[in-house]
């Protein structure tokens, strides 16, 4: 096989859901602000709750019931759940840009997938409801496994399921743990540094290969690693 850099060269694409191949925070965010709204409290301020889309319930949990514990907190993880998988895709869609990046993936006959810890029963209704199933090579959600990200099993998985190996792989994520199950899966990591990324994040100093700011920037790094 022939290598690019010192690299193998991409032979498919995995991405993370939140933050990466999609633009679920309206969704997330408003589905937590109508739940504040049923406890009688204040909406959170979107651009703050945003960069918590990426930590899904646990992190919106974290900042809409900062106090919530036990059955309380049950309660409001359940009623939440319940009030986004009602809006699961009412705002929701593909990042600009993200057309002409899949587009241009498909073109190249590189296989894409989705590598994401947001459980199945979420994930396949949302894909399915944006018509992007029909087009994704595969798809590991947080519960098809044992483990979820940043272990690098799922990640792992998704090279195997369809049939291309992790050095051949780049996986393009929004949050730390994507970059370090990429790196321990040997696969090329890409920091989508338009997700749902913070300053405290630091993302700039992540173990990464590259950083795109929209997901067009992706078809001229993949055009200089395939």
């Amino acid at each position: 096989m022939s290598v690019v850099n010192g690299h193998a060269p991409i032979r498919a694409v995995l991405f993370d859901l939140d933050g990466t191949l999609l633009d679920t925070a309206p969704d997330m965010v408003g589905a937590m602000n109508a739940l504040r709204a049923e406890e009688d409290l204040p909406p959170l301020e979107f651009a703050m709750a945003r960069t918590q889309v990426s930590h899904g319930t646990s992190g919106l949990m974290r900042i809409g019931f900062p106090d919530a514990e036990g059955a309380v907190l049950e309660r409001l993880r359940d009623r939440f759940l319940a009030l986004y998988r009602a809006r699961l895709f009412d705002e929701t869609g593909l990042f600009p840009g993200g057309d002409a990046m899949l587009e241009h993936i498909e073109h190249a006959s590189l296989p894409w997938g989705v590598v994401t810890n947001k459980p199945g029963w979420l994930a396949g209704p949302l894909l399915a409801g944006l018509g992007l199933d029909q087009r994704v090579a595969c798809l590991v959600s947080g519960d098809t496994l044992p483990v979820r990200k940043p272990h690098p099993e799922p990640l792992l998985h998704a090279a195997q399921a369809i049939g291309v190996a992790p050095p051949s792989c780049v996986y393009v994520g929004d949050a730390l743990r994507d970059i370090e199950a990429a790196r321990a899966a040997g696969m090329r990591a890409v920091v989508a540094s338009f997700g749902y990324v913070s300053p405290e994040d630091q993302h700039q100093l992540w173990p990464a290969e590259a950083w795109i700011d929209e997901p067009r920037d992706l078809i001229d790094w993949l055009e200089s690693s395939t």
